[in-house]
């Protein structure tokens, strides 16, 4: 494990044994567990001294629905295919952008995503992205299984295998796997092969997984040898000298995502501290931190490029059309869809 990363566990365990009191009831933000690590942040925590108030989802949906029925925060962290659905929801504020100074570094790329800047206004702040890809046992896994998304529903890995209590990482998976690399083109013919894949892949499957920590600790002890899952788990897991890997190279692919803070709707805190807290997540030390020490990109563009070029090459950031050319882009979807998608894999899921 990187001293990096042992400082910002070592802080947040400090903050937690604060208990409530310590976090800051004037800007709430609503994330995916694990990004509350205060080294995202750190010169918010400088300047306002303690953290926000944190509230956690396991996925975007599960989010989406909470939000709708009137849970209230200041931020939350969606991804590309959430964005314009919150937006016409209503769930969303736009973004000023004179109050962020590193605005105009924001990767070009991610402000043209679909629903990110509409309108004349931006939506989100796009902040972090990565891959879904195939994880695996390196000591167990021959590279010839590893070279592909079928191993996911062969007999050999049956009770061996992991996969994200996500419908989006799920289906990026089944989409994938049966040769579909954009899926706001899908046939109602691809959907049902997309989810008969998934069908196979759940009989294989021992833990779905909604955190790292719960899925490094089934590949550590041996349960799982292979894994769909982020690049978070082979940095920390390689960090920590256990034998894994990705391969996002298989011969089906992998999935790429982009996610960031919107502003919500019917928040009640601090406009101030909501921006500092952007800002400070924009920083090119939080760059540097996230890059090296949870494998995941980062969206503004001058910090990512003043980074050692090593590190970049060897998380595969350097080159960013050549990382998202052969990808499954994780982009809005029509409503209908997703909303099947949504339906369906809780039924996949229960044994149906």
């Amino acid at each position: 494990m990187t001293i990096a990363r042992i400082t910002a566990i070592s802080a947040a365990a400090l903050i937690a044994a604060q208990g409530a009191f310590a976090a800051d009831p004037d800007l709430v933000v609503f994330d995916w567990a694990g990004y509350e690590d205060p080294e995202f942040y750190k010169t918010y925590l400088d300047e306002h001294s303690r953290p926000p108030t944190y509230s956690f989802f396991g996925d975007e949906e599960e989010a989406f629905q909470k939000l709708r029925a009137g849970f209230r925060a200041d931020l939350a962290h969606p991804c590309s295919q959430s964005v314009v659905k919150w937006r016409e929801a209503g769930l969303l504020k736009p973004i000023d952008t004179s109050r962020i100074p590193e605005w105009e570094n924001v990767m070009a790329e991610f402000k043209a995503m679909d629903g990110f800047m509409e309108d004349g206004k931006a939506w989100i702040v796009p902040l972090d992205w990565g891959a879904t890809g195939l994880v695996y046992r390196t000591d167990e896994v021959p590279a010839e299984d590893a070279a592909t998304l079928q191993s996911f529903i062969s007999p050999k890995y049956e009770g061996r295998v992991s996969l994200p209590d996500n419908v989006d990482d799920a289906y990026a998976l089944g989409f994938l796997a049966i040769g579909v690399k954009d899926w706001t083109k899908a046939t109602d013919a691809d959907f049902e092969a997309a989810s008969e894949f998934l069908r196979k892949a759940h009989a294989n499957t021992r833990a779905y997984w909604q955190d790292n920590s719960q899925l490094s600790q089934l590949i550590a002890s041996g349960e799982v040898l292979l894994a769909w899952a982020w690049n978070e788990t082979p940095t920390t897991m390689q960090a920590e000298g256990h034998p894994v890997a990705m391969n996002r190279a298989t011969k089906e692919g992998s999935s790429t995502w982009v996610c960031g803070y919107v502003k919500l709707e019917g928040g009640e805190g601090s406009e101030d501290k909501a921006y500092d807290f952007i800002n400070a997540w924009l920083e090119p030390r939080t760059a540097d931190y996230i890059v090296n020490a949870w494998g995941y990109g980062h969206s503004n563009a001058k910090a990512m490029g003043a980074l050692d070029p090593e590190a970049l090459k060897a998380a595969g950031f350097d080159d960013f059309e050549s990382f998202s050319g052969s990808t499954l882009w994780q982009s809005p979807l029509p409503f209908e869809l997703r909303e099947k998608m949504i339906a369906e894999f809780e039924r996949i899921k229960a044994g149906f």
